[in-house]
């Protein structure tokens, strides 16, 4: 019998959360994270569950990791010693046993008989060519099924955009303020990126970027049929903006795609799915009932409304990375800037 490759990958799962927990190198730690996080998709994928090894590549490997990244911009990249405290660790581990005592009832993994196998489910399989006519039934539930759920983290992640917001550039805003109080004249000049200047770096980003965004294209309309959808299409169109601004600079960046316009689409993105069900209420339905989009083929009116709904989470995901990273590279340019006066 081959031993199963799930129990390696938890094994190094394992092996990078203790390493993250022990390292005094922030750096260092932050890329054993983005590497857990990979192993983590890798696992994913093992399990059958697609779409969702797709978000944590996505999210975990890829845009948290630079935003982490950005974060040590702002910091030192070394951790402070602090004394040990017995308390959080009983903490933890009391936490853990109680959480592990949990899966004892659980149904084991890939068991046929599972509660889950036996009355959802069975209607979410059939009613996804039947009632929808798309192939991924990820999507449908999603979107659909449970589109107010998803409605929801949509709010979610535009509330947290704003919260996020509203924490990094509080600081930047008042020492603007008593700046200009006090009459002195200052023309923010942001350092040219290190990185512009390395040409491999450059010529490299130059030729992925394009493709990177094509493929959250990609991911945005044809979630419907294979893995992704709006959510990691946002992610994928965000982390090649971000890509952008690391290689090219801050300033550069916001040129070709100023604030204003992401905060635009921030709200843009949310109203568009709020709006898709006020449309259905409008049209006789029931809020996020898409089938009244189509009166010849209630099918087709339910994959319109897929449709909608996945662009405005694609649009508020995307402009909800690239606005964060705003802040954080904002951030560090007043850093900079204060230190050097």
């Amino acid at each position: 019998m081959a031993f199963p490759i799930e129990v390696v990958l938890f094994l190094f799962l394992i092996a990078s959360a203790i390493s993250v927990a022990l390292l005094e190198d922030l750096f260092a730690a932050a890329m054993i994270t983005g590497i857990f996080s990979l192993i983590s998709a890798g696992l994913f994928t093992l399990m059958d569950a697609v779409d969702v090894a797709f978000t944590e590549a996505a999210v975990g490997a890829g845009i948290s990791t630079v935003l982490v990244l950005s974060t040590l911009g702002l910091t030192t990249d070394r951790e402070d010693q602090r004394a040990f405290h017995l308390f959080p660790l009983v903490v933890v581990l009391i936490t853990g046993a109680a959480l592990l005592y949990g899966t004892l009832d659980m149904p084991l993994y890939g068991d046929p008989s599972a509660p889950i196998h036996g009355h959802v489910a069975p209607d979410y399989i059939v009613g996804a060519m039947k009632d929808f006519g798309i192939p991924n039934i990820v999507t449908n539930v999603l979107a659909s099924y449970r589109g107010y759920d998803t409605l929801g983290e949509t709010v979610v992640i535009f509330t947290a955009t704003i919260g996020v917001l509203l924490l990094l550039t509080a600081g930047g805003r008042e020492r603007g303020a008593s700046k200009e109080s006090e009459g002195q004249a200052h023309t923010a000049h942001e350092p040219p990126s290190p990185m512009r200047e390395v040409v491999v770096l450059r010529l490299v980003s130059q030729a992925l970027i394009p493709l990177i965004l094509l493929f959250a294209f990609y991911v945005q309309f044809h979630g419907d049929f294979g893995p992704g959808g709006g959510f990691q299409a946002g992610v994928i169109f965000g982390a090649g903006l971000v890509l952008y601004g690391l290689i090219f600079g801050l300033e550069t960046l916001k040129g070709v795609v100023p604030p204003a316009v992401l905060e635009a689409g921030l709200a843009l993105g949310v109203l568009l799915y709020g709006g898709t069900g006020v449309a259905c209420l409008l049209l006789g339905g029931n809020y996020l009932d898409y089938a009244v989009f189509d009166h010849h083929s209630a099918a087709h009116g339910r994959h319109l409304g897929i449709l909608l709904v996945e662009g405005g989470v694609g649009i508020a995901v995307t402009c909800a990375m690239t606005l964060i990273f705003y802040a954080f590279g904002g951030r560090s340019s007043i850093r900079n800037g204060g230190a050097s006066q």
